[in-house]
């Protein structure tokens, strides 16, 4: 998820410069778009929005599992959870780790079992 945060983040700033709109001469003239579902600029306002909605929804969810990544105390379950974590399949894993597929899903599951029993953290302002 953070790849995925760091790539979303990339490609809205790359494609966010502003254009620059006539302001001299017949252009200037011509009908300016009034937002509604068919102007293009609106529509990618309205894309853009929901990409950054989902980039706050992917760093909240990577703030819980550090907040509550103290909880996994089995080795394997950390190794398991860090290369989870840096998008990995289950089969890469469990290539990498000798293990099977199959072993590797019960270990996400007990990672999952784990940090979900854990009471969440107050809220500070």
């Amino acid at each position: 998820m953070i790849n995925s945060i760091k790539i979303m983040r990339k490609s809205l700033q790359e494609g966010g410069e502003e254009r620059i709109t006539a302001q001299y001469g017949d252009e200037s003239a011509l009908p300016k778009p009034k937002g509604t579902t068919s102007d293009p600029v609106y529509r990618e306002l309205l894309r853009r929005e929901k990409r950054w909605r989902k980039i706050e929804q992917y760093e909240r969810k990577v703030k819980m599992i550090q907040d509550r990544i103290h909880v996994i105390q089995d080795e394997r379950e950390f190794e398991v959870l860090h290369w989870l974590l840096d998008g990995k399949s289950y089969s890469w894993i469990a290539k990498h780790m000798g293990l099977s597929e199959r072993h590797i899903r019960r270990l996400k599951d007990s990672i999952v079992e784990q940090m979900s029993e854990m009471p969440s953290l107050p809220k500070t302002s």
